[in-house]
């Protein structure tokens, strides 16, 4: 059988991934989430041949680009789940019925396609603050409107090296040196020489430190890596001119990594805390996504030096700024999706697209929200909102149907069968996951202090179980009205005015589409419709053992406030066309990266064995590009969906 790992993927393998993305904030009234979906193909740098993957894309979060060579040893045991192994897990994994996401908003006939076989079928731009698409197009460094006081007379970083050096360091620095560090003798020894190589060797090569040793009464300056522990020291403080911004501002380009994998690199490379590091939205990891990042007092000169040892990474288009970014500040995302091998005719396309561009979507949650495995993530927020602590456990370590990893499945067994957490924690490799920080917290202040415990776990983390529960209760709401009502706006419906929501009269209704019409999240701080959908929510929240008039909670943090979110979304820049390959393994997207090594775009049969739909469009900040996908396409976008039709294509 083919390899089912290899195509429909949608989402990332592990929970983790669903829950690392914090939320931006909401604009004026809106609820604003994560993002869209994720994906994988071919890296800049490649560790294994095409053939170790199969020309196909993998689903593994933990792929070996997503580790450092240093944390190799705490990767280990995180290889990519075998394709029996995956569809055996997806058995229990969770359907769109499952999360509420019921019904389209078009009357077209459904087609069949492939999303994201590769994950360069999958290619996201951001859209900043003021409505530009941010491309990756240039590399160079700008230069220093001020000189650097007390140096300009001295020699530079690139003469106080050899040839020889620079080669035997790069080599260090891409871990290709086993004797693990590189001895510079210093020749003519002063303070002064010595101070200028250990300079050019950390600007030169970042991730290497430095320090002096004599050896036989000579001097030696001996680089090694930093990369770990020592490399989240507080950084040096370097001369910095005043008329230059305290931020560099830059693009980040990444391929089948998420936003914070990539700052982790980044900050591990620079010797920098990520929280250095600020960005206006989280991307997807089963992607290629462009972004604007800003970190604070790092020059442009040592973040160009990274791009030739990043993997998967590359940074360009530097500028000094004064002030950092903020979540939540971009417009939008700009998707270019691949859906190949469809079976649509040209008419079904064109009335599927067209329902799209003029229509929209509705705006359901995704179902990455929800997780991927038997153990729903919004089960888990409302036993959070429920205060029903031994249960928030239970279900986050408990043995579980379908395959996991196998470190995973000894860690819930020995938990399930002592309930003690240090012996649980010493069955996990990877103590970072959020299995790992549960029991770290569990085993440092006992299973009688479990909301202490459960603080160990990063807070967007935590807050991302309620969200998913809030999300939940949204998609069904949602559901029902378009089931009641459909597209059109009636007496009860809610409408923003401002960041204030107003009932609207029969009278009133008529004069709103739509898309005007806005559904709550439930919480303390929110209305909700007059009409029986309000009942409903009332009703859905008492049966989870939920009162809908106190949405307040006994810790602050898990106290929801409620917000608004459109239930229909109509995207921009809709464009679209039927591409023909002959080739499954060819990409068909011409990359920013692809453009600034002046490789040919791609270039397209007039006929071909396959057909692939290229569409592109622009979406508001946390709406899903799936669910456009979805609607297009009228298929079940769960992974479980997914396999079981992979397994009935390729069999």
């Amino acid at each position: 059988m083919f390899n089912v790992c290899s195509v429909f993927f949608f989402y990332s393998f592990a929970l983790m991934s669903d829950l690392e993305s914090p939320p931006p904030p909401a604009p004026a009234g809106e609820k604003r989430t994560c993002p869209e979906d994720e994906e994988q193909d071919l890296p800049l740098k490649k560790q294994k041949t095409e053939a170790d993957h199969g020309n196909r894309a993998a689903p593994s979060q933990d792929e070996e680009t997503s580790c450092l060579p240093e944390e190799e040893e705490a990767c280990e045991g995180e290889e990519e789940e075998d394709g029996d192994t995956f569809a055996d897990m997806m058995k229990h994994g969770l359907t769109e019925t499952d999360v509420g996401i019921l019904k389209y908003v078009s009357d077209h006939e459904g087609f069949s396609g492939i999303l994201k076989e590769r994950y360069s079928d999958f290619v996201v731009h951001e859209i900043n603050k003021q409505g530009k698409t941010v491309h990756l197009d240039d590399v160079s460094v700008p230069a220093d409107t001020e000189e650097v006081q007390g140096e300009e007379h001295q020699p530079k970083d690139d003469d106080v090296l050899t040839e020889e050096q620079k080669k035997q360091l790069g080599d260090l620095q891409l871990y290709k040196n086993k004797e693990g560090t590189v001895s510079i003798q210093v020749v003519d020894d002063t303070k002064e020489k010595r101070t200028l190589i250990h300079k050019a060797i950390k600007t030169q090569f970042p991730g290497l430190e430095t320090k002096t040793e004599e050896k036989d009464g000579c001097r030696f300056i001996v680089a090694y890596h930093v990369a770990g522990k020592k490399a989240l020291a507080a950084p040096r403080k370097h001369f910095w001119p005043k008329n230059r911004g305290s931020f560099c501002h830059f693009v980040l380009y990444k391929e089948n990594k998420d936003t914070m994998d990539a700052i982790n690199v980044l900050s591990k490379f620079l010797r920098l805390r990520p929280n250095m590091f600020s960005y206006m939205g989280t991307k997807d990891k089963r992607a290629i996504t462009v972004q604007e990042i800003a970190v604070l007092r790092i020059t442009a000169d040592r973040l160009a030096h990274l791009n030739k040892c990043l993997l998967n990474l590359k940074v360009g288009n530097f500028s000094y700024k004064n002030h950092p970014l903020k979540l939540g500040e971009l417009q939008g995302n700009h998707f270019t999706v691949i859906i190949r091998n469809i079976s649509g005719t040209g008419e079904q396309v064109h009335q599927a697209m067209t329902s799209l561009k003029q229509t929209g979507f509705i705006n359901y949650y995704g179902m990455q929200r929800f997780g991927t495995t038997a153990v729903p993530t919004q089960h888990v927020g409302r036993a959070i909102l429920r205060n029903n602590w031994n249960q928030v456990v239970d279900l986050i370590l408990k043995p579980r149907p379908g395959a996991e990893k196998e470190y995973l499945v000894h860690c819930r067994e020995e938990w399930a069968k002592t309930q003690d957490p240090e012996a649980a924690l010493k069955k996990l490799p990877n103590k970072r996951c959020l299995e790992g920080q549960l029991l770290r917290g569990l085993s440092m202040y006992g299973k009688k202090n479990i909301v202490t415990a459960f603080g160990l776990i990063p807070r967007n983390n935590r807050l991302m179980y309620i969200h998913s529960y809030q999300s939940f209760v949204w998609n069904t709401m949602v559901s029902r009205r378009i089931q009641a009502f459909g597209l059109k706006a009636v007496a009860g419906d809610l409408v923003l005015r401002g960041t204030t929501a107003h009932v609207l009269s029969a009278e009133e209704a008529e004069q709103h589409s739509i898309h005007d019409i806005v559904m709550p999240l439930p919480g303390f701080d929110v209305i909700y419709p007059s009409h029986h959908i309000g009942d409903g929510y009332r009703e859905l929240l008492s049966a989870d053992g939920l009162d809908i008039d106190n949405m307040r909670h006994k810790v602050r943090d898990y106290s929801l406030a409620g917000a608004y979110r459109r239930i229909i979304i109509r995207p921009t820049d809709v464009s679209w066309d039927v591409i023909q390959y002959d080739d499954p393994r060819i990409s068909l997207v011409h990359t920013d990266f692809e453009k600034l090594e002046n490789k040919p775009a791609p270039v397209f049969n007039t006929e071909g064995k396959y057909r692939a739909l290229r569409m592109e469009f622009s979406l508001p900040p946390s709406t899903y590009a799936t669910m456009a996908v979805r609607e297009v396409l009228k298929l079940d976008t769960s992974i479980k969906k997914q396999t079981q039709l992979n397994t009935l294509w390729f069999n």
